[in-house]
């Protein structure tokens, strides 16, 4: 998101180290839970594994997102058009609950969409936050932490800043 609060895959600074990080997030990942709207948006990697950019760390994330299994919570998706992901069969409390249960591996389940995050927000199943703050203002879109309904307060984990300027906030809900 962007110092103004924007949640907008399609705005920030990426860089190499951005690239490169969120492959290793994605490396340790079992699932990514995401909403159509993110998901046709990130579907843009698929087309990077069948034409590299030359560039080492798109490419090598394209790689790391296209082996993590997708499930995509959709009313109006028929099919996933992507070997590695399916459309979710329940509703997102149950589907979250149930991942959880199997996670005997401790694999973590990325969010990935900023509607999933705030259902699960509001329904108290998100155990960690990872929030990559980009400095910039972007001053239009849609608000990361909109329709929450109760007031959280969060311990700070951890940081890791990047050469670009964005840092990543680590943060786990410690109470409502």
């Amino acid at each position: 998101m962007t110092l103004d609060g924007v949640c907008d895959h399609t705005v920030g600074i990426t860089d190499e180290d951005l690239h490169q990080h969120y492959a290793e997030l994605l490396d340790n990942a079992g699932v990514i839970l995401y909403g159509r709207t993110t998901y046709q948006l990130m579907q843009f990697w698929q087309t990077l594994l069948k034409n590299p950019s030359g560039q080492k760390s798109m490419d090598d994330f394209a790689l790391a997102i296209d082996k993590v299994p997708k499930i995509v919570f959709s009313k109006t998706l028929k099919n996933t058009e992507w070997d590695s992901a399916k459309l979710a069969t329940k509703e997102i409390e149950k589907e979250v609950l149930e991942l959880k249960q199997q996670s005997e591996s401790r694999k973590d389940i990325l969010v990935g969409s900023r509607s999933l995050i705030i259902q699960l927000m509001n329904l108290n199943l998100i155990d960690e936050f990872q929030l990559c703050i980009h400095p910039m203002i972007e001053g239009k879109g849609l608000p990361l932490f909109d329709q929450i309904k109760e007031r959280t307060i969060f311990k700070l984990l951890n940081t890791k800043t990047f050469n670009s300027g964005a840092i990543v906030l680590y943060y786990k809900p410690t109470q409502q």
